[in-house]
């Protein structure tokens, strides 16, 4: 049953059998997940066929179950038999393990590691920019990066800013003098308060973890990001930071994913211990230093930072609920459609996105769908058509809705609209800071 990383049972094929028979013969029986990725379709076709005897099942069942598992991690949240039910399942880390082992077994597989590694791919297309966009773009080397590390050449793909966040940030922090703003006052709440323990306040100091999407390849993001928060008197810091890990992970690299997340752990436990939220503006990156950071280095230190990071708008929604967050705005967002991420709803956090908007006026229309991209899975030649056919509710909701705006909070799944509907989805920050700022795209 283990998922302890550092247990030596973790990467054992007979005792990770074992497990995946226990856990998909109890599966098999509830089918309350069937409809959520191939991996459940795939295993109950074939227990079925077994005559529902999950023993039956080989290592290529195993191995198919594993690579169809894009780690949406939304099975853990609809499962009623999570720990701590003493059934303990948790099917994202299980083939989290199925994967590792594979890897520690057989080696990653070129695709993996090219996919793997955001920071180094990012600094040399950003540096490279505007001909590292144009040669992404070229039919020639799409077809050459299809055959030798498996991108589907039909996937669009995201652009490289030749500025990045992280350049940008360090003029804009240079520039500034003076006393920063003060925090606005917390104003009476609309209502009382619900009896129990009252939480702790909002720090008026953020260190803002910008991810890799934001620093190579929407800057903007970033930029609007520290715009909203300074706008409502919040001290931002950007400490030194490496790509968040999930890639690796995603690949089975288990020791990458180590190093980053040891790295972002040692830079940024100064800024919580000076008493500071760590904010993310993406949610892939928000869940993976909650969620799996403990896990991976198992240390204090690690359980303290995941303790203190929020996503982006999960951090303006507690200012509102303290009275402390600016609603009034220069122009209204209007008529949106707001795209759920995944790993936002993974977080059982709520809409926050949705309900900041709302708060400032924008009407909202939420689609609630996956979009199939799901980190690095939806641009591997072997899952492309089948990430757009999970991804079609969501993409017909959209053609639907006919909004002014599509907003989604995950850069993936942006691609994945826009290329789908012809729609170009922005960051909720980006329309926030403009209606603060009374712009309109």
């Amino acid at each position: 049953m283990t998922y302890d990383i550092r247990s030596p049972e973790y990467a054992d094929p007979a005792r990770l059998t074992k497990e995946l028979e226990r856990v998909f013969d109890l599966c098999h029986g509830c089918r309350l997940c069937h409809d959520l990725c191939p991996t459940f379709g795939t295993v109950f076709d074939r227990v079925d066929q077994e005559d529902g005897d999950v023993t039956k099942l080989v290592d290529g069942d195993w191995k198919r179950a594993t690579d169809e598992c894009y780690q949406c991690k939304l099975c853990f949240p609809k499962c009623p038999y999570t720990p701590p039910h003493e059934w303990a399942i948790d099917v994202p880390r299980l083939l989290l393990r199925s994967k590792v082992a594979r890897v520690q077994r057989e080696g990653q597989s070129l695709q993996d590691k090219a996919l793997g590694h955001t920071d180094l791919i990012g600094s040399l297309a950003s540096a490279t920019a505007p001909v590292s966009n144009w040669a992404l773009k070229n039919p020639l080397n799409r077809a050459v990066m299809e055959a030798t590390v498996g991108i589907d050449r039909r996937r669009t793909l995201p652009t490289y800013a030749r500025e990045t966040f992280a350049q940008w940030w360090k003029k804009h922090d240079a520039s500034r003098s003076g006393p920063q703003p003060a925090p606005h006052p917390a104003p009476q709440p609309d209502s009382q308060p619900a009896p129990g323990p009252t939480p702790s306040p909002m720090p008026a100091a953020v260190a803002l973890f910008y991810t890799c999407p934001v620093n190579y390849n929407q800057p903007e993001v970033g930029r609007a990001a520290v715009a909203v928060l300074e706008q409502n008197g919040i001290d931002v810091a950007c400490p030194p930071q490496r790509c968040c890990g999930m890639p690796y992970l995603d690949g089975g690299d288990l020791e990458n994913a180590k190093r980053n997340a040891q790295a972002n752990v040692d830079s940024l436990l100064p800024s919580v211990r000076a008493g500071k939220k760590v904010v993310v503006p993406g949610p892939t990156c928000s869940y993976m230093m909650k969620q799996e950071y403990g896990d991976l280095l198992a240390t204090p230190e690690a359980r303290e930072v995941a303790a203190n990071t929020m996503d982006l708008f999960e951090y303006l929604a507690a200012l509102a609920r303290e009275g402390r967050f600016e609603k009034t705005v220069a122009t209204t967002p209007g008529k949106i459609a707001y795209h759920v991420p995944c790993h936002l709803k993974a977080q059982n956090i709520g809409f926050k996105s949705r309900d900041v908007l709302r708060a400032v006026g924008a009407e909202v229309t939420m689609v609630d769908k996956c979009c199939g991209v799901d980190g690095t899975w939806g641009l591997k030649k072997q899952y492309y058509e089948e990430s757009f056919r999970i991804a079609e509710p969501a993409l017909a909701a959209f053609r639907k809705a006919q909004p002014a705006t599509v907003v989604t909070d995950c850069p993936l799944a942006a691609i994945q609209i826009e290329q789908g509907t012809g729609l170009k989805p922005r960051h909720p920050i980006e329309v926030l800071a403009e209606a603060y700022e009374g712009t309109k795209p």
